[in-house]
């Protein structure tokens, strides 16, 4: 696979970090910004995004409906704080290598299906991804 694939919002995404040991997180706002760019946001109080900071060598894994891959990259603060959401860091993973997990013998028909469920996380997450994708077209 030479380019990430297209995926809908709301697809699971779980980033994993270094800097000590493995630490991986579901991530509600992984957006495409490119054949070869993921831009995402975390709170600025998260621990990932310390463990980033510390060693930018992250893995994201993808799954949903014919979506099943690990991209494999190196992040960077994109904008901090993001200006649409205030307390988040918009965050991007330039892509070295993408693993395709689909195989002949099986078919992803759904992932994780998930939702918020709160009106103001809804409205959150719509700002944060309205900002990433701002940053996706600059």
């Amino acid at each position: 696979m030479d380019q990430l694939p297209q995926w809908d919002d709301g697809a699971v995404a779980i980033l994993s970090t270094g800097g000590g040991a493995p630490h991986a997180i579901p991530v509600s706002t992984a957006v495409r910004a490119g054949d070869r760019t993921v831009l995402l946001a975390l709170a600025l109080t998260r621990e990932s995004l310390a463990r980033l900071r510390a060693d930018p060598r992250v893995a994201l894994a993808l799954l949903g409906p014919d979506l099943a891959c690990t991209v494999h990259a190196r992040a960077a603060i994109a904008e901090e704080p993001l200006a649409e959401a205030g307390a988040v860091a918009a965050v991007r993973l330039d892509v070295d290598a993408i693993q395709d997990h689909r195989r002949p013998a099986f078919a992803i028909e759904d992932g994780v299906r998930w939702r918020w469920t709160d009106d103001t996380a809804r409205a959150r997450d719509a700002d944060v991804r309205a900002g990433l994708r701002r940053l996706a077209a600059s």
